[in-house]
């Protein structure tokens, strides 16, 4: 029995060293090694300054950025620590609001998502795209479909005095297609195309 309890203490050890240490550590070589912008998060820099990350929205409002899809994510209320309130793209509270397709709640939030891009987009010239109404599996998608950008292209080009054929042809520029043509759906990334405006054209 002794010798049993020696060869599983010797297998634990030995496994605990390669698995647990070993494996992660090749691991994080080789991804440093062969993809380091991913490594660390995918991080934007502008001028020396991170920004954000490509994985991560952000909340813009203003009507000369283009806006990403609605978040869901929350965060422990400052004045109740009982209590969750909204916290859009909070990356350390990942979760979508998991309605059922029929519920109340989401056929109301969608609502008052659409009176409100209305409001905000009254020259748009597209049906409202469905990811300007719905939110993500994360909460944190950084990216908006073509079509979105392409609803939104009125106000902001009007918001940063440009042509609206300029603009297009900005978003167009920076459109990704599907991965290896055939995974996901042409995206376009929200804070990618922002910083390209402040570049491009910056606010007047």
């Amino acid at each position: 029995m002794l010798k049993q309890m020696k060869q599983a203490i010797l297998a634990t050890a030995v496994l605990t060293l390669l698995l647990g240490l070993g494996y992660p550590l090749a691991m994080t070589g080789l991804a440093q090694a062969l993809f380091p912008a991913q490594a660390h998060g995918s991080l934007i820099d502008k001028n020396g300054h991170v920004v954000g990350s490509a994985l991560i929205g952000q909340n813009f409002t203003k009507p000369e950025y283009f806006h990403g899809r609605p978040s869901a994510t929350t965060d422990t209320d400052p004045n109740d620590s009982t209590r969750q309130v909204p916290s859009p793209y909070n990356a350390a509270s990942s979760n979508a609001s998991n309605y059922a397709p029929t519920a109340k709640n989401l056929v109301s939030d969608v609502q008052s998502r659409v009176a409100a891009l209305k409001v905000e987009n009254p020259h748009a010239r597209i049906p409202i795209p469905v990811d300007l109404v719905t939110t993500s599996g994360s909460g944190l998608d950084p990216d908006i479909s073509p079509a979105a950008a392409e609803y939104q292209l009125p106000r902001v080009a009007a918001a940063r005095h440009i042509p609206e054929a300029e603009l297009r042809k900005l978003v167009a520029g920076l459109t990704e297609q599907p991965t290896y043509g055939v995974l996901g759906e042409a995206r376009v990334n929200v804070l990618r195309l922002n910083l390209a405006l402040d570049e491009n054209y910056p606010r007047r």
